[in-house]
């Protein structure tokens, strides 16, 4: 094959794995490549960019030298899983390098977007990384030590995102402090990694931090980047103040320490939001973080310096960090910030505005949008509700076909997409996403089918903090139903001792696999084998095609008294399905007798997200239907309201009717006063059921339904 080149463009990789143009200008110039029988034309730019330095002027190498696989040590290197060819041979770089890529490149190009008082604020890709060479002076100044944690404890901004950068180029440990975490969490995150300095957002977030400071040793300074201060010390820093501290410090200290940065060595530790026992220090390497941002971005359809996505789940959670971090810096996109108040309504605002490129919802995200398009699809007139229905039975015949590989495009197809599926993405925010994702906990085949059927079809992510996010992708040209997508290029999955239906433990291999946790080498050897194997705690199987599916989880395995293991949550999304007044449902049995259920019906919630008493205006509606006078949870409950009560029972008989074997039948049920939420504590930062919590906060109502006293240790 003879080889052309032409000028101004540049044409990456190959066509048989992937199309994918780099745009050398904000411009947005048109850049094609071209291949002709018997030649490749690549498209050189005007200038040919620099290449970023993989290791230091004297020549010392990227790595630190390490014969392990693991390390629990905050100062400990790694060896990296690289492999002799493919994805996983890719040369490690550091934070810094890749940074240093999107600016070099894209410098002039839109980085981050905020509002302040209503107005716009944008940095572009150069001014954020110069604002972060602040930071990390800023750090260096208040005494930062090499390997000790900066906290940044506040709600998604540009001002997380700099701490979080300035504090890795200036050699210390970034750790996310959840927002809902109370004054004790804060310190035992804050202590577990020495932080010498914390970033909190607002007074709210500092008085948590003034409860539990005279306990911090290591603590020499707290920072508040939005507002003024409303007391005076010495320790305590505006962001202005913050941003100015460390002018005084030449760039060549600096440099040094950015220098002596390994890929091998930790930057960013994740707390795991510690359902059971204290939260963990997921370790993650400079390598973790930019190996897997470059492989997962290989996997979408990007344009460099063209993608817009908006940053609102919670950044200390693996997750949101990994997509609006790191992956969106892997091909120089934009972050939308949202508003503090977007999962109680304002994120819909947000997404109109930014009109994102690539969405990440976790599934109460998905959920929330289809209950309120069913309620204001209940208040249309009967005809444009028809035509709702068909679009749907259309957009739900034409995706499956796509999904299967058929493409069949069914007749009334482009009518549907014009009057209906045009008009709710819009409506979203979502005219312009590429691909819409769902993860960090289970989704229904119900919100699934939902948003297959307006041609929304939801992509699922599998991974976990311990893997640096993602592990297995869906994307649209390959996924399946219920099915969380095929191992990401350079990694490989392992099933551990599989059951006669194939499930066995989920075992992960790769460069996203962590370093080890903080200060707990026997967690660490708990998790990872012998051999470098993460094991997660997650049952799944595979299809013949490699996709593969989570059938449980080993810690909630209910394992009854008669000695039979069942999982859960297809039992708990299966009455939900059936039953779509419900909101949360929670299947006990471990070494009881038989199955019962904790039940929550959907409801209104506050200006602070948290559930009212109020039912939603789809449980509303059952009531007119059935002539129910209820408004409210606490009525229903009270009045034991016959038509819900049977409609619950006949949802149950059905699933029952469908169980395997008696022992999977669910016995009892009880709906209780107050629907699960963050706030109540029933819900982790990502909406996951902390299923021993809600144990501990119901043990009487569920002795109540075994009728047996509460045995007290």
């Amino acid at each position: 094959m003879q080889q052309r080149r032409a000028a101004w463009g540049e044409f990456k990789g190959n066509f048989r794995d992937h199309l994918s143009f780099r745009i050398l200008s904000c411009r947005f110039d048109v850049v094609v490549a071209v291949a002709q029988e018997g030649e490749s034309v690549i498209l050189e730019p005007k200038e040919q960019p620099r290449a970023v330095p993989l290791s230091n002027a004297n020549g010392a190498a990227t790595l630190a030298p390490a014969d392990q696989l693991w390390s629990a040590s905050r100062d400990g290197a790694v060896r990296l899983r690289m492999e002799g060819s493919g994805q996983a041979s890719e040369t490690p770089i550091t934070i810094h390098q890749m940074f240093l890529e999107a600016v070099d490149h894209y410098g002039d190009c839109p980085a981050l977007v905020s509002k302040t008082e209503g107005q716009s604020v944008t940095l572009t890709w150069r001014q954020y990384y110069e604002q972060c060479r602040a930071a990390a002076k800023g750090f260096l100044k208040l005494g930062l030590e090499r390997y000790h944690g900066v906290g940044i404890l506040g709600f998604n901004s540009a001002e997380w995102f700099i701490s979080d950068i300035g504090c890795i180029l200036a050699g210390g440990l970034a750790a996310g402090i959840y927002t809902t975490n109370s004054p004790e969490a804060c310190h035992y995150v804050a202590s577990n990694c020495d932080a010498n300095i914390l970033v909190v957002e607002n007074q709210k977030q500092l008085d948590k931090i003034l409860q539990v400071k005279d306990q911090l040793p290591h603590l020499k300074a707290i920072v508040q980047y939005k507002g003024e201060l409303q007391q005076k010390a010495p320790f305590l820093y505006t962001w202005a103040e913050f941003m100015k501290l460390g002018e005084e410090i030449p760039d060549e200290q600096l440099n040094a320490m950015i220098d002596s940065l390994r890929a091998n060595e930790c930057c960013t530790l994740i707390y795991t939001s510690g359902t059971t026992g204290n939260p963990k220090g997921v370790m993650l390497s400079h390598d973790n973080l930019t190996w897997t941002a470059r492989t997962a971005s290989l996997l979408v359809d990007y344009t460099y310096a063209a993608e817009v996505l908006v940053s609102y789940l919670p950044l200390s959670h693996v997750a949101a960090q990994m997509i609006d971090m790191w992956i969106t810096m892997a091909f120089a996109g934009t972050v939308y910030f949202a508003e503090p108040d977007a999962l109680k309504g304002s994120l819909a605002t947000t997404l109109k505005e930014a009109r994102p490129t690539y969405f990440m919802g976790v599934p109460r995200v998905w959920e929330k949008m289809q209950e309120k398009m069913k309620a204001m699809g209940a208040k249309t007139s009967p005809m444009r509700k028809r035509v709702a229905d068909w679009a749907k039975s259309i957009g739900l015949q034409y995706n499956y076909s796509a999904m299967n590989g058929e493409n069949v495009v069914p007749w009334g197809f482009m009518l549907a997409n014009n009057l209906v599926f045009k008009k709710v993405r819009t409506a979203l925010g979502l005219d312009r996403c590429k691909i819409c994702f769902t993860g960090a906990a289970p989704v229904t085949k119900d919100t699934l089918e939902y948003f297959m059927s307006l041609n929304v079809p939801l992509m699922e992510l599998y991974g976990m903090s311990e893997s640096s996010g993602p592990h297995t992708v869906s994307v649209n040209s390959d996924y399946k139903l219920t099915s969380c997508g095929k191992v990401m290029p350079g990694c490989k999955t392992k099933l551990e001792n599989p059951d006669g239906d194939g499930n066995g433990e989920i075992c992960f291999w790769g460069r996203n696999v962590f370093m080890g946790y903080l200060n707990m080498p026997d967690k660490t050897a708990e998790t990872l084998d012998e051999d470098g194997w993460l094991h997660s705690g997650d049952l799944g199987k595979n299809d013949q095609h490699e996709f593969l599916y989570i059938t449980g989880r080993i810690k909630e395995l209910i394992i009854t008294a008669g000695g039979e293991n069942i999982p859960p949550v297809p039992i708990e999304d299966a009455l939900k399905a059936e039953v779509p007044i419900l909101s949360n449902s929670m299947l006990i049995g471990d070494k009881l007798k038989f199955l019962s259920m904790l039940l929550t019906l959907k409801c209104t919630v506050d200006d602070n997200g948290d559930p009212t008493d109020d039912l939603s205006p789809e449980v509303l509606d059952f009531c007119q239907q059935h002539g129910i006078t209820a408004t409210k949870v606490s009525e229903v409950i009270a009045n034991k309201e016959p038509a819900i009560y049977q409609a619950i029972q006949e949802g149950m008989e059905r699933i029952n009717a469908r169980a395997t074997s008696n022992a999977q039948k669910v016995q009892k049920w009880v709906i209780v006063e107050r629907d699960f939420s963050i706030g109540g504590g029933e819900l982790g930062p990502t909406m996951k059921l902390r299923r021993p919590i809600v144990v501990k906060k119901y043990q009487e109502k569920i002795d109540e339904i075994y009728a047996v006293a509460s045995e007290k240790p």
